[in-house]
Formats: C-alpha cells, structure tokens, sequence
C-alpha cells in the first residue's frame, strides 16, 4: 500500500482504525510509506530508545560526535522539541509489518532560497542492519525533500570506513563530490569524511509522483 498523511502529529484514536505506531493513547501516522518501513513523526517517548541508541559504540561510530558524547533520555527529549526551530524535519523510522521504531532521519540546514539541505539517518536497531531499511527510509526521505519540500540539492557526509552506509547512499542516487582528507581519527587510525549530494533530476519518486498520477 503507497499511502501519505497530511497531517504531522498525533490523533487519539485505537489501532485498526488508522495506519500508524500506538504510543499510548496516541496513534503516530505515517508520512511515507515503502515496502519494508515508513517515516513517521517523532514523539517524546521515542526519547528512550534514541538515547540507548546514541550510547551504543557500535551504533554510534560511524556517526561523530555522538560516538564520544553520552546522553541521557531527558537530554534525548528536550532535544526533540529543538528540532523544528532549527530549520529541521525529523522522523522515526518505522518497521512497517511491527510497528517497531528502528531509526531516525532527519534533514537539516535547510536553505529554502537555494533549496537545498543536509541529510542524516541512523539505524538504531542494529537487526535491522543490511537488510534493505536504511536505503528505502532514505529513498522515502529524498521523496520527502524533493517532492513536497521542492528542494534540488541534498547533501550528506560520511566517513570512508563507513562502507555500509557508502554502499547505501551509492545505490539511492548520490555521488561523491569531494572528501576533506584524514578528518577524522579514531585511535592511531584516520579516515577520510566522504562528501555526497545528489539532485532532484537525478531522483525517481517511490511515492509522491505515483500519489499525482492516481485518479
């Protein structure tokens, strides 16, 4: 099913009755939905899982800064709050046979005059990791950005051990545009971070576009 909710928040309903994770009382509604997840909005309970996320190395490595900054659910919480004064749209990822949250993405430093912006994703839960999930949320990201923000350029950065996430960003479309060279350090080892973007043109839509064509 290929379904979009124009609505962003919660609605006070029970499970059957609408598409969505229950939290609560509350049923989140999904924004874009794929064939193995869907992009819902955030929620101050999605704090807990965020922060035993962010202090899990393995999760966290990859990511920098994150790696070497412990926080806490309630620091977790307060920063959800934060997200829409900084020019942000943030979203759960969402298993969709479960209704498990597993991640989070987000764009950011979005410049509406130049229409572009960065993105960010994570896989929390690490089960989840090489099975598909990262590159469809990102696909249903882009779809997000290009389609209903009407953005053209998103750009994102990466690290060169990073090759899973390499290989995903590679088979959404994005191409590698330059690397800032032994940025970054972990023990006696560097790395490169690995700057990609790719363009509105250069996208297929796996939802909106097909959303317009249907009667």
């Amino acid at each position: 099913m290929r379904d979009l909710a124009v609505v962003e928040g919660s609605v006070h309903q029970t499970r059957g009755t609408v598409d969505g994770r229950l939290l609560g009382d509350d049923v989140l509604l999904r924004i874009l939905t794929g064939t193995k997840c869907y992009l819902s909005p955030v929620a101050p309970e999605d704090a807990e899982h965020w922060a035993r996320w962010f202090n899990d190395l393995k999760v966290t490595l990859p990511l920098g800064d994150e790696a070497w900054t412990p926080t806490t659910a309630e620091e977790t919480r307060e920063g959800l709050g934060e997200a829409g004064r900084h020019h942000s749209h943030l979203f759960g990822i969402v298993d969709k046979t479960s209704d498990e949250l597993i991640g989070r993405c987000v764009l950011f430093q979005i410049d509406p005059v130049n229409r572009s912006a960065m993105l960010g994703i994570v896989i929390g839960e690490k089960e989840y990791w090489g099975r598909g999930y990262g590159r469809e949320a990102t696909r249903l990201l882009l779809d997000y950005a290009f389609n209903l923000l009407n953005l053209n350029n998103v750009m994102l950065g990466t690290f060169s051990f990073n090759e899973r996430a390499l290989r995903c960003y590679r088979a959404v479309g994005f191409r590698e545009i330059g690397r800032r060279r032994q940025a970054r350090i972990v023990g006696d080892r560097r790395y490169d971070v690995v700057l990609m973007d790719i363009l509105a043109e250069e996208f297929e839509s796996p939802v909106v576009q097909g959303l317009l064509d249907t009667p």
